[in-house]
Parts: structure tokens; sequence; C-alpha cells
């Protein structure tokens, strides 16, 4: 296992403050949902300290061939790909090519007429008006921009973005060019809401860099932390370890997934249309383990300095300003508050017990649509990569949940 990971392994458990028999919780429930098919495997990875405390795999990689999975199988991660393109953003940043305040505008131009919707006329079109501003960098990296995703049926934009294919493009200035053919949803900063906005962060990275978005990842940040298996598509040595993908097949059971957002599934084979920096990329338990590390240890793994420490500080603040989280907003579809903010590709919780969470203070966090997830812990010195292969669900969101709870109750010995 060593030989795989390239992280050092703690002896037991203990040394890292874990109770190895309360662990056993969080392996038990992991292998009895594998028992039950609510999912075909899971693989779960606790860092401390910056060594494995425990990384365990249950199941399989693919039901119809019993292929076991393994420590080093590849999933489809999806919106875990959003932090990665945020930190190649902030890379950039260091470099003095944005900031913060700087209109996107300056790097997408053909968002400088944009309008916002308003509402729906008698005759079922959307009513806009103008926006008062472009939105900002700041609003882009945090969601607060004004985009839609395409995702949902709850909202006017969300059916137009779905309609014409906005999360579906054909590359980088098809993207632009559906966008911007669109409305805002709401006035630049005045709301919170899961946008397409990352896949622009991709485009803006290519345009200031002049690599491709892919190039650039690979020789900034997968190089370097050494996560050779994650990318827009997998190798010719190593295609075989790419799970299979499930969802619900309304019996209590799984069905493999072929389409996703009314389009054929990416089989991950060859490259994509489009290098999307929303949810895009496939990667294993390792390879995010080492990403999410780098950010626990302020930017730097193993020598390999990718950010600066005030950088990390600044992405792990939230932006989302007061009066959003003053105010309450279903459509916004996670509980911001005072207490749980969004920074600059990260959720951050910033008082984890008034939400009735264990975690520590300043843990951030997110998951994917294929029901990974991760959260970075830095008042424990914690990282936890959770990967499962269902399609996301009220039964993927209960393993996020559980796997907090286990975990942390095995943490017996914070101190240490």
């Amino acid at each position: 296992m060593a030989e795989l990971t390239g992280l050092p392994h703690a002896n037991q458990p203990e040394d890292l403050g874990f109770d190895s028999d309360r662990l056993k919780r969080l392996d038990a429930y992991m292998a009895g949902m594998v028992e039950s098919g609510r999912v075909a495997g899971v693989s779960t990875l606790i860092l401390r300290h910056g060594k494995i405390a425990a990384f365990k795999t249950h199941g399989r990689a693919d039901l119809a061939s019993d292929a076991p999975l393994s420590p080093d199988s590849i999933f489809r991660i999806y919106s875990m790909t959003k932090p990665i393109a945020a930190t190649a953003m902030m890379i950039l940043f260091e470099e003095g090519h944005w900031t913060l305040d700087d209109p996107v505008t300056k790097f997408i131009p053909e968002f400088a007429n944009l309008k916002v919707c308003t509402g729906v006329g008698p005759d079922g079109e959307m009513t806009v008006e103008d926006a008062k501003r472009p939105p900002t960098m700041r609003e882009v990296m945090s969601h607060t921009a004004g985009f839609a995703y395409g995702l949902f049926d709850f909202h006017p934009l969300e059916r137009a973005y779905n309609a014409a294919g906005v999360a579906r493009p054909d590359g980088d200035q098809d993207l632009i060019d559906r966008i911007a053919a669109q409305p805002l949803m709401f006035q630049p900063g005045a709301e919170w809401f899961y946008s397409v906005a990352s896949g622009v962060l991709g485009v803006i990275v290519s345009r200031i860099s002049g690599q491709s978005f892919g190039d650039f990842l690979k020789e900034r940040i997968f190089n370097p932390l050494g996560m050779a298996d994650t990318a827009f598509e997998t190798r010719a040595d190593n295609t075989d370890r790419l799970v299979t993908f499930y969802q619900d097949d309304g019996q209590g059971g799984l069905k493999e997934v072929t389409d996703v957002l009314n389009g054929p599934i990416n089989s991950f084979r060859q490259p994509p249309p489009f290098e999307d920096g929303g949810g895009g990329l496939v990667s294993t338990a390792i390879d995010y383990a080492r990403f999410c590390q780098m950010i626990l240890n302020r930017g730097e793994l193993n020598g390999a300095r990718i950010l600066a420490p005030a950088t990390i500080e600044l992405m792990a603040t939230n932006v989302i300003p007061d009066a959003v989280l003053a105010t309450r907003n279903p459509m916004r579809l996670l509980p911001f508050n005072p207490a749980f903010g969004f920074g600059l590709g990260f959720s951050v919780f910033n008082d984890p017990r008034r939400m009735g969470s264990v975690e520590g203070r300043g843990t951030l966090a997110w998951g994917g649509m294929g029901g990974t997830w991760f959260w970075i812990d830095p008042e424990n010195d914690l990282v936890f990569v959770g990967l499962i292969q269902r399609m996301a669900d009220p039964v993927s969101s209960e393993f996020r949940g559980k796997a907090r709870i286990f975990t942390y109750a095995a943490l017996t010995r914070p101190e240490l």
C-alpha cells in the first residue's frame, strides 16, 4: 500500500488520535451499504498530520464483471473538479494576472451586455432587465455572479440553460457563447446559485495562460503533486481502472448510467470536446487526497509549493455577502448562513457546532454528482476523501453525513 499511495502510513490509527474499534463503525457502515446493493463499491481515506490513518475499499468496480474495487480505482469526480479549477485561478492570481474586483469582462468580453431575468411573462418568455454591472471575478469564483447550470427544474433560467445545452458545450468558445445568450438569474452579488461558473474559470485560465486548461492543470498542479491518474481522460495504461457509474433503478437496485445532462455519458477514454472546470475530471482516492493535503498544508506538499499560505487563507474565507447570508432562500440548495458560507472554490464551516456538525472550525468541503465527497479540516489537521460510483441522490448524501459522524466519533484524542 505504501508504494501505491506515496504517502506515509501511521503504524496504527491510535498514533494519530483515532480509536481503531470506533473506526470499525465507518467500515461496517460502508460494507453494509455495499452488501445491501445501495452502492457497487466505496473507497474511504483518512489522513491526519499528513499520514494515512485508514484507507479502505469495499465492493465492486463493475457489477457485471464482478471486478473488485481497488485502492487505485479511477472515479468520475465531477464537481470535485471545481476546487482544482479555483486553485488554478489562484496560481494566476498570485502571478498578478487578475484581482477579485476585476470585472469578468476583462477576460470574457462576450459578457459585456448581460441581462437579468426578472420573471416570466404571459407568453411564457422570461422578462429581463439590464445587469447593473458585469459580475466580478470574486462573484464568478463564488457562484454569486448570477449564472445558472441547467441541472434543476425550478427556475425558468435553469430550464433555459438545460434546453440550450449550456453545460454540454462543444468547446471553450461555445460555452461562452451559450452563456452570453442567456440572462443572469439575479443581479451580480445579490444571491448564491450553483452554476457553470467553474467552467468559465477554466476558459479564463486558458485565455490568460495561452495553454489548454488540461495542460495548465497537468503542468502546474497534477505533475508537481504526483496526481498521476487525474485528468480529463484516462490513459491507455489505466483505462481498465475506471469504475462503472450507476444510479437508482427505481426498484431498490442499481442500473448503469448511460446519459448525463440529457446527453451521452462521457466515456473518459478519449479527449472531451470541452475540458470542464466544473466537472470534467477523473481521479483516484490517493490523487485527490494529495490535492487536499496540499490545501491543508497551506499550499505545499512534499516540497512542491502550489500556492502561498495567504492565498489558501483567502480561498478559505467566506465571500458570500452578509446580506445574502442573513436571508433564507431554498433556491440556494445549501443552508448558507453566518455559520456556513462559501469561499473561493469550497464551502466553509465557520461555526460547525452552530450548524449541528462535528467538523473543526474552518473545514472546507465539496462533493460531486457521482456521489464523491471530501473535507479538509485545518483545526484537526485532517483530510477525508470518500468515493462511490452512484449518481448523487439522497443515498449518496447519507454517505457524507454518516462518514462525518463515524470519523469524528473515532477521533478520541484530537490533542495528539
